[in-house]
């Protein structure tokens, strides 16, 4: 299994190469290859920051001579006015990268801000936020990094990491039972470290998990806020558990309420709004 920084790095060649493809002939025209400068990353509506990290990579893949200088971390709130960061390097790695580092910070900064009004609006709960794999191919690394910076749990990563017995599965499987053993099964045979969450429908679907076992964790999949309280009452604190769907910033806290592990929330990454960062050349 790849690190998050060696995804990190093939996303970022991948997208440098998707970007400038056989030459950056804009830059290459005007402007000398050996000419250097400086640029500054300027912050143009408040939030949450996020993705600083992920720029100066960007520049130092393509020049690792650069001078980067950090103002602001990721995760920290952001105002209007302010500078994320300087960075001094050759005037056509500034240029070549200057797109790919605002559009991973726009986009970063977007999802970690709104997070952060999740995380926020039930401080003091036990639950706790959690994203999807509603992402965006190809970008859900740092979709779900962004998720983190503001203060959300990841749930899994993807297929790999988690298994998740979703109402397709269960109704392939021929039932809810049957789909629990072939994936208990399974991760006793292939993957021990491997946890299983399935998706109940339902007071007696949560009930039928209880007594059969072999789960780590239940989601309450569509249920309103009294519906969980009593799965909670069925489930007795003996099952991680999950609430999911339907669930946004105006009922949010009335599923906090009931004492529900987690809540998994799509619209963190799907819902969330780019803000608005510029990379300006200075000139002396």
């Amino acid at each position: 299994m790849q690190t998050f920084q060696e995804q990190l790095d093939h996303l970022i060649q991948s997208a440098l190469a998707e970007d400038i493809g056989n030459g950056d002939h804009s830059t290459l025209s005007a402007i000398p290859a050996d000419a250097k400068g400086k640029a500054v990353l300027k912050i143009k509506q408040d939030g949450i920051l996020a993705g600083v990290s992920v720029a100066k990579r960007i520049f130092e893949m393509t020049d690792p001579s650069i001078r980067f200088i950090q103002h602001k971390m990721d995760g920290e709130v952001m105002r209007n006015g302010e500078i994320a960061f300087e960075v001094e390097a050759h005037i056509h790695t500034i240029l070549q990268c200057e797109r790919l580092a605002l559009n991973c910070m726009q986009r970063m900064s977007g999802i970690a801000t709104l997070t952060n009004v999740y995380v926020k609006a039930i401080e003091g709960y036990k639950t706790r936020i959690l994203d999807t794999r509603k992402t965006t191919p190809n970008f859900r690394l740092l979709e779900k990094e962004a998720v983190r910076i503001g203060g959300g749990v990841n749930h899994r990563m993807g297929l790999y990491d988690m298994i998740m017995l979703k109402d397709n599965h269960i109704d392939y499987a021929g039932g809810l039972e049957s789909a629990i053993q072939r994936a208990y099964d399974y991760v006793q045979q292939y993957h021990p470290h491997l946890k299983i969450e399935v998706e109940t429908r339902n007071i007696e679907e949560v009930e039928q998990v209880v007594n059969f076992g072999k789960v780590d964790r239940i989601m309450l999949d569509n249920f309103t806020p009294e519906q969980i309280e009593a799965a909670l009452k069925i489930i007795n604190g003996t099952i991680e558990t999950e609430a999911s769907g339907g669930i946004n910033l105006d009922n949010l806290k009335s599923y906090a309420a009931t004492g529900v592990d987690y809540v998994s929330i799509g619209a963190l990454i799907h819902q969330a709004k780019s803000l608005d960062l510029s990379l300006k050349a200075v000139i002396v």
